[in-house]
């Protein structure tokens, strides 16, 4: 089977062979599960992309057609799989598909009605290509659990519908319907070692309430329904459990790998927080230090200036001595003060 390539890379919707994550699982489902009606039958897969599932049904059908609106994906199909004498691929849309009235045996649109506007006309073009036995397998999403219930918006999707929405549209054309639900999820499977069917058995439980079991899907991800205008055409082919095992159990191990991730992550965060809180006791500690070394700065500050003070009246004071004894000599130096002197020695003058 081809594998991404450059040729056809993965865009996040249109799926392609090796794109990884639960868009395989989920895609190469419906493919399997298809199989059991495609044996020896004239088959239209729509909107067919790489090419991928029509090959799949071309290993039990008469003949398959692919159909695409993409030319590059068409001309990629083509020379995937080119060698298959049975599988040939055309470029056109989903509303006028290149076939004639009753020509076909099994439709099957996997995830293609979300994607137009036009589906009215779509499902039209479907009844008018099936022959009046044929059988149409549809694929979409439920809106209520895909997008409603997960506030998530698709940003390919055009038109989503609820239950009622696409029962109303299947119905008018196609009076027998026989209803699926696809969910991926992870399961227990037990089956019998031997090649013989196994009888199916549902059980759906939570882990809140394990004792109140159901057989039925309760909440499906997405709808997936078997429709013909005759109902024996659907009794052909008795409803069945179906389950894809992943041989390689990649989703399980996916899943244990990014919960070891997460759990490093956290053990990571842990031992962050506790460096984190060391270094807080650390800066308070730093905080107290220099609270104390600006306190102690504060006194120096303030026994300084006290200092400065005491040092600038000292110096003041000493200045005014010197300048009364450079007065006094100033005086002495005069010829006056020496004149008086004896006087002043008698007592005869101050």
């Amino acid at each position: 089977m081809a594998q991404v390539s450059a040729e056809l890379a993965f865009t996040g919707e249109r799926f392609v062979p090796g794109a990884k994550g639960e868009i395989w699982v989920e895609h190469w489902h419906r493919y399997h599960f298809a199989r059991r009606w495609a044996a020896g039958k004239r088959v239209l897969d729509v909107a067919c992309g790489e090419g991928y599932g029509s090959a799949l049904l071309a290993g039990s059908a008469a003949r398959v057609t692919g159909v695409d609106i993409s030319e590059h994906a068409v001309a990629h199909a083509r020379a995937s799989y080119g060698e298959l004498g049975n599988a040939v691929f055309e470029c056109a849309s989903c509303t006028r598909l290149p076939l004639p009235d009753a020509s076909i045996d099994l439709a099957v649109s996997f995830e293609t009605l979300e994607h137009i506007e036009e589906q009215e006309r779509f499902l039209d073009e479907l009844a008018r290509v099936l022959t009046p036995g044929g059988i149409l397998l549809l694929s979409c999403p439920n809106k209520l659990e895909y997008s409603d219930k997960r506030g998530f918006a698709n940003e390919f999707h055009v038109k989503e519908l609820y239950r009622e929405e696409l029962a109303k549209l299947v119905d008018e054309r196609f009076g027998h319907v026989d209803w699926y639900g696809q969910r991926p999820t992870f399961f227990s499977l037990i089956a019998p070692e031997k090649a013989q069917p196994p009888q199916a058995q549902l059980v759906e439980v939570s882990e809140a309430q394990p004792d109140a079991a159901s057989s039925s899907l309760s909440a499906p991800l997405y709808f997936v329904l078997a429709a013909s205008r005759e109902r024996a055409s659907l009794e052909a082919v008795p409803p069945a459990l179906s389950v894809l095992s992943d041989r390689d159990d990649w989703v399980h191990r996916d899943y244990e790998k990014v919960m070891g991730m997460l759990e490093r992550s956290a053990r990571h965060a842990h031992d962050l927080q506790r460096l984190v809180e060391q270094r807080e006791a650390e800066l308070a500690g730093l905080a107290a230090e220099l609270e104390k070394l600006r306190a102690a700065i504060t006194l120096q500050d303030a026994a300084l200036t006290a200092q400065q003070a005491l040092v600038h009246a000292t110096a003041t004071a000493h200045a005014a001595q010197v300048q009364a004894l450079d007065a006094e000599i100033d005086r002495r130096r005069g010829w006056r003060w020496w004149l008086r002197l004896p006087l002043v020695r008698l007592g005869l003058l101050e």
